[in-house]
């Protein structure tokens, strides 16, 4: 193999693996719910666009959540959010904030889905409530 070569290899291995780390690997940093009103509503603004911001969300379990989700996009694949383990499963209109409410009632790690149609795995970078405290 010729210098050229070699280098043309190893900048492909390269992107291979930083392609994989992304979709694979990466995580943004948990954000914990802001606790709001009276009623000690746990509540989180998410930027849809591209993917979750934040795309991990830390709620304590037994208490009321609401995610304000504002879509910033057109993308088909961001037109609804999904949580199974709670029966939610609401549009996402493009360019308006939709609010979703829910009580976690044990601590646990519950994933956002993709729309069914969209990809039969856990969304990456969607919005996951985790262990209460």
């Amino acid at each position: 193999m010729t210098l050229a070569q070699y280098i043309v290899t190893v900048v492909g291995l390269a992107a291979i693996a930083g392609v994989l780390w992304y979709f694979l690997f990466s995580r943004g940093s948990a954000v914990a719910a802001q606790t709001t009103g009276a009623g000690g509503v746990q509540e989180v603004r998410i930027l849809v666009k591209g993917g979750y911001t934040p795309d991990t969300v830390v709620v304590q379990a037994g208490k009321p959540v609401r995610l304000q989700f504002y879509r910033d996009e057109t993308a088909e694949c961001s037109e609804r959010v999904v949580f199974e383990h709670f029966g939610i499963d609401v549009p996402l209109p493009a360019f308006q904030t939709t609010t979703v409410e829910f009580t976690p009632p044990e601590p646990g790690d519950h994933l956002g889905r993709r729309p069914p149609g969209h990809d039969d795995h856990d969304q990456r970078g969607g919005p996951q409530p985790q262990r209460g405290h």
